[in-house]
């Protein structure tokens, strides 16, 4: 993890995102998957300093470990994320309406995300001495 620097601040923020299919349908396949990823580092050019380090797939969810600059806030980050690869998604592969009839609707509602980075003891080490 390495200290990132914009206009006014110092930052080291990364994040553990869980992102999942909507009903738990397991529509990320070859292909899918593939796609999806593209489709997400395109978004990310829109937000400057946002990454994805890390990704991985299972057929129902994916996992993301992500640096998001204090600038935006996560659920902003999240909500642009999912409306726009849904529609994307939904665009490309026609299949797709018919598992999910309602618009552009690929994810839950809802997501996980925890922060990444050292434990709670060294912090209070540091921050007491």
């Amino acid at each position: 993890m390495d200290v990132r620097v914009s206009a006014h601040s110092a930052y080291c923020l990364q994040y553990h995102v869980v992102r999942v299919c909507k009903y738990r349908r397991r529509i990320l396949k070859s292909g899918v998957r593939e796609y999806l990823g593209k489709v997400l580092s395109g978004l990310l050019r829109q937000m400057p300093g946002v990454e994805i380090e890390t990704i991985g797939y299972d057929g129902d969810h994916l996992h993301m470990v992500m640096t998001i600059p204090p600038k935006y806030s996560i659920s902003e980050v999240m909500g642009r994320l999912k409306s726009q690869s849904s529609s994307r998604m939904r665009k490309k592969f026609e299949w797709l309406s018919k598992v999910y009839w309602s618009d552009n609707i690929v994810w839950s509602p809802g997501y996980f995300v925890s922060s990444v980075g050292v434990d709670e003891q060294t912090v209070k080490k540091y921050v007491e001495y």
